[in-house]
């Protein structure tokens, strides 16, 4: 089997990919600001495989993305310890075999070249990739695989918790659609504000960058919290919340 390792700015992902089935199964995360990660690390894994009778020695290749530098070393130390195999940590280096270019390799966070090596190779036209994580990302490619630019605003999440954090009398709230886009009280004011607020900027990006540059694209959406904006499901040409996970592992085939 191949273990993907993602690790973002809010979570570590770990999945597993069957290759007989060629499916993604097993999804489990550690949160990666945890002042405890590296004991975390050490007491999860061993203990979710354990729990799902998943041996490690099944484990014979392992990816690894990450954009946290400073946890790389606990991360490639411990896989080498507990599964026997060091992981193939993704770097600029490794964009030079892909069918997808940048211009900027030593720029472009690994997750966003995941991203774009799994939504163009299998569709190998335009593309808009628009990631829902910490940040929220519109990664712009164009026919021939190279990536014409990227741009980044704050998360949905991030976004709500710069509320809470930076004023006295907002609270923290879920992140649910409400059905109303007026606000008739605090929670729901703050609901409505960011996140129709959040499903008019993305349309309005996609809008904006198709007139710009005269193409005609196809988008994809992932990240945990892409599904959240139902408005926006006619403009995503598929929501795929695997996306990072299969571009890292045909990077890490490319290069093995």
């Amino acid at each position: 089997m191949f273990l993907a390792i993602d690790a973002g700015n809010s979570n570590v992902v770990f999945a597993l990919y069957d290759e007989v089935n060629e499916s993604w199964k097993n999804h489990f995360r550690i949160e990666t600001q945890s002042s405890k990660f590296a004991a975390q690390l050490h007491k999860k894994v061993p203990l979710y495989f354990l729990e799902h009778g998943i041996i490690p020695a099944e484990i014979k290749r392992i990816g690894f993305s990450s954009v946290v530098p400073e946890i790389n070393e606990q991360i490639l130390h411990f896989c080498e310890n507990y599964f026997g195999t060091l992981p193939y940590l993704i770097t600029p280096a490794s964009f030079e075999k892909l069918l997808i270019k940048s211009l900027r390799p030593n720029e472009i966070g690994s997750d966003l070249m995941c991203n774009v090596m799994a939504g163009y190779s299998k569709y190998r036209k335009e593309l808009i990739v628009v990631d829902f994580g910490t940040a929220l990302t519109f990664t712009v490619v164009d026919a021939k695989g190279e990536i014409i630019g990227v741009n980044i605003v704050p998360g949905l999440k991030t976004a709500i918790t710069s509320l809470f954090t930076n004023t006295s009398k907002l609270p923290d709230v879920a992140l649910k659609l409400p059905q109303s886009a007026i606000g008739k009280d605090t929670i729901h004011a703050i609901q409505a504000g960011v996140l129709y607020g959040y499903t008019s900027l993305v349309k309005g990006m996609i809008e904006t960058i198709s007139l710009e540059t005269k193409m005609e694209f196809t988008v994809i959406a992932t990240g945990g919290l892409a599904e959240i904006l139902t408005p926006l499901e006619k403009v995503f040409h598929e929501i795929d919340r695997n996306l990072t996970l299969e571009g890292l592992r045909l990077i890490t085939e490319a290069n093995l």
